[in-house]
């Protein structure tokens, strides 16, 4: 009997053990924001929502002086928005209106991250565009990066949108564990960002970078992501590790998003 509840408590323990280093693993949160918009001579303003479960996140919207369309930007799972100036910037010089946002946990927002509230943040953005700067859902693109992009699907997959990109996108946690933790269990993992199911319901255009050099998310899992969406779709293959390839591939993201909001315009959804 004792060696039977010594088991039973090991087991117990496994198990949180394996639900705590599923987190960590998941998100790796920054609480200092260490440059704002201005400082790299962009005009932005503060926002401050609160999610449908009442936690309080914070965001910048950047106008753009001719804008084409509005870009919500779903970061990925480290640092927070003070660590995308560069892409602000981008997509700034796209004539893009911007708003990005830190999720509950992240930067300056309240909380904790979890899957679900991550979709109830981006949410809550989503109706801010709409509602308060008068964003037609048909002129409003999802822009998600590396976990981001997860978000980005989800949100697209439940909303009206004008298009979705995605860059370093995987196809699920299940997937994601199977390469990186082949010796466990994958019910284990509690979390899911199942977008390879979700993506079968996104109708808008999809444009869906990622990098053979990937040493983070394999090349593999985006291809299916990929695979798994309906036309229209395009598939952009670039150069560089996880985080260096938007710089390494720079010319081809700004060349091809570019053409992605023509596109969106003759498709007649801006």
């Amino acid at each position: 009997m004792t060696k039977i509840i010594f088991l039973a408590i090991s087991l117990v323990l496994v198990f949180v053990f394996l639900r705590y280093l599923e987190k960590k693993n998941l998100y790796f949160p920054l609480r200092t924001i260490e440059v704002k918009p201005d400082d790299a001579g962009l005009n932005y303003e503060n926002v401050s929502l609160t999610t449908k479960d009442g936690i309080e996140i914070s965001g910048w919207f950047i106008p753009a002086k001719t804008p084409r369309a509005f870009l919500i930007f779903c970061h990925g799972n480290g640092g927070n928005i003070s660590h995308r100036l560069e892409k602000l910037v981008m997509f700034n010089n796209l004539n893009l209106d911007v708003l990005i946002f830190d999720y509950r946990g992240y930067g300056t927002s309240k909380g904790r991250p979890s899957e679900n509230g991550l979709y109830l943040d981006a949410e809550a953005v989503y109706e801010y565009m709409k509602n308060e700067k008068g964003a037609p859902p048909e002129r409003i693109i999802i822009y998600g990066e590396s976990l981001g992009g997860a978000v980005a699907v989800d949100l697209a997959s439940r909303h009206e949108t004008g298009g979705v990109i995605i860059e370093g996108g995987f196809t699920s946690v299940k997937d994601m564990a199977k390469k990186i933790f082949p010796f466990i269990p994958t019910f284990i993992y509690k979390s899911r960002f199942d977008s390879l199911e979700k993506i079968k319901a996104v109708k808008t255009p999809k444009l869906i970078f990622h990098s053979a050099d990937d040493e983070v998310v394999p090349f593999e899992l985006g291809k299916a992501l990929y695979d798994a969406a309906e036309e229209p779709k395009e598939f952009v293959e670039i150069k560089g590790g996880h985080n260096e390839a938007f710089f390494s591939s720079q010319e081809v993201f700004v060349s091809k998003i570019d053409s992605f909001v023509k596109m969106l315009g003759e498709y007649g959804t801006l």
